[in-house]
């Protein structure tokens, strides 16, 4: 039988352009859970062990190493930790089909304006929001870490070509700015 290695999507790299930095994160584990209908007190439960509840629509929350990401109407993903006990939920481990990606630097909300379709400006978006949207043609769920830093999940299927989305929008907004590129 072969012996499979785990690698990741795109193998860490990272890239700067003008004054935007792109890297591929490795998060740890992702699990998706979904809640059964009358499961909330249950699950509730479990993540209180970590310190954590289901997030509020488009937003998420960290505590300890384990974050929680509003992925949908009673599903989140629970990153960085294994999941605890989660009566009143199916969990799913989705590890291996996802990348993140960090997009960091003054200018980053330009350059993902150049395919994302809403507004990630900081008065609009505020650090701890999280949404579910389009890359281009892409499915990601982009996350507002600090105030010029995104992290940006998106199907491991469609890292490099996320990636080249993002790196190509950098050196656009860089060389519109003047910047090196």
């Amino acid at each position: 039988m072969p012996e499979l290695i785990a690698k990741s999507a795109l193998e860490g790299r990272s890239s700067t352009s003008g004054t935007v930095t792109l890297a591929e994160v490795a998060v740890g584990p992702i699990t998706s859970i979904a809640v059964f209908p009358g499961g909330a007190k249950a699950v509730a439960k479990g993540l209180k062990t970590l310190g954590l509840a289901m997030p509020e629509p488009n937003s998420f929350a960290e505590k300890k190493g384990a974050r929680i990401v509003w992925t949908g109407r009673d599903q989140a993903f629970l990153i960085g930790v294994a999941p605890p006990v989660l009566e009143g939920a199916a969990v799913t481990d989705q590890s291996d089909g996802w990348a993140v990606l960090s997009v960091s630097g003054a200018g980053v909300a330009d350059v993902l304006a150049r395919w994302v379709p809403i507004d990630l400006r900081l008065a609009a978006f505020p650090v701890g929001r999280a949404v579910r949207t389009q890359l281009n043609h892409m499915n990601v769920v982009i996350l507002r870490v600090g105030d010029h830093a995104f992290e940006v999940m998106v199907f491991r299927s469609m890292a490099r070509t996320a990636w080249h989305e993002v790196e190509t929008a950098m050196h656009m907004v860089a060389a519109r700015l003047g910047t090196k590129i």
